[in-house]
């Protein structure tokens, strides 16, 4: 990410421009509305991380394109001037100076307060309509970064499965809320596109929850964590979550089934694609990890009753939303259309092993701090994990058309 632009001097437009907050602008997107948006941000940036929607249209001119007093017209011919636009930047301070640029050409335009850190900043919960356990289930969802946590709860008691740092105050606040108090927090693995919040919640008093085949992978804090291995089960209200191994891709990686409704995979299935395998062991043991998995979803996740609902910990832009908004589908659905399920072992690790997409940005420093290697502050941590999270194989081959 380009920081340099936010801490320039811009001279300043005549015209003053409103700001939008992103929650303000998802709601846009949310509806319907078309929306278009001029990114300032430098095109490597913009490529690698971006707002989109079937209902979005964005165009790229990075800031410094209006730092001159006379625009260059082939910039102004790229932005369109019949509609409403909203001006974005990493943190806000250049998409206001750009914005006022176009307002005093007579452009109609805002800018999004606080730029892509506001838009990461975004954090929504949405019930879980289909579960059929007991209590209720909430599915968080981080629209920039794709990343989904849950929270379940019933008997005044709650539980959150891969709870995220940057949140976990709010975690906290939810739990209070709803006037239950938050027993448990469970992680599925070590994350290698986030930064975990299961040591500030175990701080809090909240009885954190990682599997013992992760501790292997170097933690630092196992002895203030509780192990947990395949088949146990934790008692929250009247519900039960199980725990469920399925390496693959890590080799700690672990499914927690809630109250045999959904079972929170992980990054080992997500409702559009399966799991990449080459970020514990690189491309070198990727086949090996690739094996693994194939293993897990066909022993344990496809072993399961086809209307048990599966919740990734991710979503990607492939993937479309159930009726009540969450990324959840049913293992049924999941057979019907992602021919990776029903591949051989051999057509299965050469499909996963296929043009594999970028490793998530940061991902080293990410699993150094999650494993208690490294120490950061929630400053750095924010910045470390913007970005998409790419832990997923490719989709293009995994699912049918």
């Amino acid at each position: 990410m380009n920081m340099d632009l936010e801490a320039m001097d811009f001279p300043t437009p005549d015209s003053d421009v409103e700001s939008i907050e992103p929650e303000a602008l998802k709601d846009r997107i949310d509806r319907g509305d078309s929306v278009y948006l001029l990114d300032a941000r430098m095109a490597n940036d913009y490529e690698e991380w971006r707002i989109s929607g079937s209902n979005v249209e964005v165009v790229n001119v990075p800031y410094f394109e209006f730092l001159d007093e006379e625009i260059d017209d082939s910039v102004l011919a790229a932005i369109p001037d019949d509609e409403h636009l909203t001006v974005l930047c990493a943190k806000g301070g250049a998409s206001e100076y750009v914005a006022g640029a176009l307002a005093d050409r007579g452009y109609s335009v805002d800018h999004l307060e606080d730029g892509m850190n506001g838009w990461a900043s975004i954090y929504e919960a949405h019930e879980v309509t289909d579960y059929a356990g007991a209590g209720t289930l909430l599915q968080y969802q981080r629209p920039s970064s794709g990343c989904l946590g849950y929270m379940v709860y019933d008997g005044g008691e709650a539980a959150i499965i891969d709870p995220l740092r940057a949140f976990s105050d709010r975690y906290l606040a939810d739990a209070e809320q709803l006037g239950v108090e938050l027993t448990y927090a469970f992680d599925t693995h070590i994350h290698a596109d986030h930064i975990s919040g299961l040591r500030e919640l175990a701080e809090a008093g909240v009885e954190a929850v990682i599997p013992e085949a992760a501790v292997d992978r170097g933690v630092t804090y196992a002895e203030a964590m509780t192990l947990t291995n395949d088949g146990d089960r934790f008692a929250v209200g009247e519900l039960t979550i199980e725990t469920v191994f399925t390496p693959g891709h890590t080799t700690g990686m672990t499914s927690y089934l809630v109250d045999d409704s959904l079972l929170a995979t992980g990054d080992g299935l997500f409702i559009e694609s399966v799991a990449r395998p080459d970020l514990e062991e690189g491309d070198e043991g990727a086949p090996e990890a690739a094996a693994l998995l194939y293993e897990s979803l066909q022993t344990k996740v496809l072993e399961l009753p086809e209307e048990t609902l599966i919740g990734g910990a991710h979503f990607s832009d492939a993937a479309d939303p159930a009726a009540d908004g969450t990324y959840t589908a049913s293992l049924g659905e999941l057979l019907e259309r992602m021919d990776a399920l029903s591949m051989d072992e051999a057509d299965f690790i050469e499909t996963v092993l296929a043009d594999m997409p970028p490793r998530p940005a940061n991902y080293i420093d990410i699993i150094e701090t999650n494993l208690g290697q490294k120490e950061i502050d929630d400053d750095e941590a924010f910045t470390l994990e913007l970005g998409p999270n790419n832990c997923a194989a490719s989709q293009d081959a995994l699912t049918s058309d």
